[in-house]
């Protein structure tokens, strides 16, 4: 302890060797005067450094005749020579807070292994030594193996500004040296020789420990020092959070943490940052900042979720020609095959949709799994939209709003028209339509019609700001927002009669595609600006997806003898250039069920921080959906697994 005396005594054995010992100078004034010898020169311990000699460890052969030999580092088969031992001095009664400096004493900093080689080596430590800071504490050319898990293996680790500085190890090593010291009289004693004591003073290899403030070794070593002023404090500031999944041959919790740094609270597992409480008690965030420390829509947290500040993002247009039957298996649509990962935004828009549309939406999210869930899901006639996010990413959207326009004459008929859904991920605002236009091979003109009151009819958006209403556009939905993406049953047709396609169609698929598109209603419209202003499609390498044959690869064979067109298409605005880069635009030749085949783009969109003072969603989706999908899922699971087992049961063969 730091409040009392070090000493290091040796009983006598049966061999009547001498005893050594010596005896540390306490620090403070009061006691000068009462050890001998304190007033003039410090009684030397063993391995101590001749008083006015810096250069290192190595001593002068000889000694006061009042004092005992020391056992000599360079040599550790050397013996005390014989003197006449001096009664030890009664123990003064110390007053902890008379004798001792308490803020010099704390400020104490010991030597590590660096500086001890540099002593060692004739050189100045670069300071905080033993002997700077602790004169009476004895240093040790060569530490026993007792202190090899608690005074000489402790870690230099890095401390955070404020976390109290080196005090926290100097109140961890201050008991373990007393500790030390006994066990080591004791072995000396058993031993009953001097040889004993110079083979554990004798240099060793450490062993190897962890360097994780969490480690065994260090939690008892920060233990044994209960006598101390700011020992109870210090124990009630402990925190354990350790899971109670955790087994024996697991691992430690990280998050189980002592006080000697504030970075061993951080876990080493989990993915969650740490937040600090200063960020918490200044409450930023409800100031709608843009870059405020802490803000839920900030920089910060956007530079958390996605470092590059782009979103992966899935678009999918489909025309299920109103079946009731669905695919068995909707991986090809959500999860193809050329993505190696899953998108973080799903957006799914139908036209003619089943009768039964939850059921449709279920299968979305059993297909999807667990780590999704609908934000919002729409509905106008026939016409359907669905938007699925991951689920750690609901809490960065603003509250979803939906806007529909019928295109027939009769509005009662809602086959034809367009619905659009609109909401702000972070700072950029998303806008999603899907349209069904007039079909026909010579209606171009209904079709820019229909065009025209879709943009000039969604209305939107209503409640959640414009992110830039210098930029927008009264007449023109897709001018009010930063990213917009329209997809649907566009139904332009490709001109030119069927025979002519076909038999472009018989070429090479690349080739093909390129002549094609030179008869495409919907490019030469585009051209000519009368339609989608500003928007681009991604380059086109896959085949007509109208019309085909249900549950067929062939394209019609009924007698009206539909000419193959490129009706189901996808398209993409921003106000920044660059801002959506499409990755993939191709179509699902699996699905079969109508006589359209599904067409799905994958995109990556920059998103910018925005601020928290606009409506926000706060997490919510659709609960019941979200848990049905789950139901699905395990139910499908346990009879694929039956059948496995009827399977392996049915190959075994039995002889009778």
């Amino acid at each position: 302890m730091p409040s009392k005396l070090a000493s290091l005594e040796q009983s006598e054995t049966a061999s009547q060797q001498p005893t050594v010992q010596g005896y540390l100078r306490p620090e403070g004034s009061m006691l000068k005067g009462l050890l001998p010898n304190s007033v003039e020169e410090p009684v030397p311990c063993l391995g101590s450094p001749a008083a006015g000699d810096r250069r290192g460890p190595e001593r002068s052969s000889e000694l006061p005749p009042d004092t005992p030999e020391q056992v000599s580092n360079k040599d550790p088969q050397a013996q005390a020579r014989p003197f006449t031992p001096k009664p030890p001095p009664p123990r003064p009664r110390l007053e902890r807070a008379l004798s001792l400096d308490e803020k010099g004493w704390r400020k104490r900093r010991f030597r590590t292994s660096r500086e001890d080689l540099t002593v060692r080596n004739g050189a100045s430590p670069s300071g905080g030594s033993l002997q700077d800071e602790a004169p009476g504490t004895p240093a040790r050319n060569g530490s026993p193996p007792c202190l090899s898990t608690s005074l000489q293996e402790i870690p230099t680790a890095r401390r955070a500004p404020g976390s109290g500085g080196p005090s926290s190890w100097g109140n961890c090593l201050s008991g373990m040296i007393s500790t030390s010291l006994d066990l080591l009289h004791r072995e000396g004693a058993s031993a009953g020789s001097t040889p004993r004591l110079a083979s554990l003073l004798s240099p060793r290899p450490l062993p190897a420990m962890a360097r994780s403030v969490a480690s065994e070794g260090l939690r008892t070593a920060n233990k044994v020092d209960p006598d101390h002023t700011d020992y109870k404090l210090r124990l009630q500031a402990r925190l354990f959070r350790a899971h109670s999944s955790l087994g024996p041959g697991r691992p430690p919790s990280p998050l189980a943490y002592d006080d000697c740094s504030l970075h061993s609270s951080r876990s080493t597992f989990s993915l969650l940052a740490p937040i600090r409480a200063k960020d918490v008690r200044s409450r930023s965030y409800l100031e709608g900042s843009l870059l405020a420390s802490g803000a839920l829509m900030g920089a910060d947290e956007l530079a958390r979720y996605f470092p590059d500040r782009s979103v992966a993002l899935f678009v999918a247009t489909w025309n299920m020609q109103g079946q009731k039957e669905l695919p068995p298996n909707l991986d090809e649509l959500l999860l193809p095959a050329e993505a190696d990962l899953a998108q973080d935004l799903y957006v799914v828009g139908v036209q003619e949709g089943c009768s039964d549309r939850r059921e449709w939406e279920a299968r979305l999210q059993e297909t999807l799994g667990p780590h999704y869930v609908m934000l919002y899901s729409a509905a106008h006639g026939a016409l359907y939209m669905a938007v699925l996010i991951r689920r750690d990413l609901i809490w960065f959207c603003s509250e979803v709003e939906s806007s529909t326009v019928t295109t027939r004459i009769v509005s009662q008929i809602k086959t034809k028209g367009a619905l659009g859904v609109s909401f702000t991920f972070f700072g950029t605002s998303l806008l999603f339509i899907t349209s069904h236009f007039t079909s026909g091979d010579g209606k171009v003109g209904e079709r820019l019609v229909d065009y025209s009151k879709t943009v000039q009819g969604l209305a939107l958006p209503k409640n959640v700001p414009d992110t830039s209403p210098y930029r927008s556009d009264a007449a023109d939905v897709t001018t009010r927002f930063d990213e917009v993406f329209w997809f649907g049953d566009f139904n332009f047709r490709l001109s030119g009669g069927r025979a002519a396609v076909e038999a472009i169609l018989k070429q090479d698929l690349g080739s093909s595609v390129q002549a094609l598109l030179q008869h495409d209603q919907l490019t030469r419209e585009m051209q000519r600006g009368s339609i989608f202003k500003g928007f681009q499609e991604p380059d086109i390498h896959f085949l007509p997806s109208y019309k085909f044959d249900v549950g067929k690869d062939s394209y019609d064979t009924t007698s009206k003898q539909r000419t193959p067109s490129y009706t189901d298409r996808i398209l993409y605005k921003s106000r920044h250039k660059g801002d959506i880069c499409p990755i993939k635009y191709s179509s699902c030749p699996g699905v079969r069920t109508s006589d359209h085949r599904p067409v799905y783009g994958l995109f990556r969109v920059k998103v910018r921080p925005g601020r928290d003072n606009i409506p926000l969603a706060a997490g919510k989706f659709d609960r019941e959906l979200y848990l049905l999908g789950i139901k699905r899922r395990i139910s499908r699971e346990i009879q694929r697994q039956q059948a496995l087992k009827s399977q392996h049961a049915s190959a075994i063969c039995t002889i009778s």
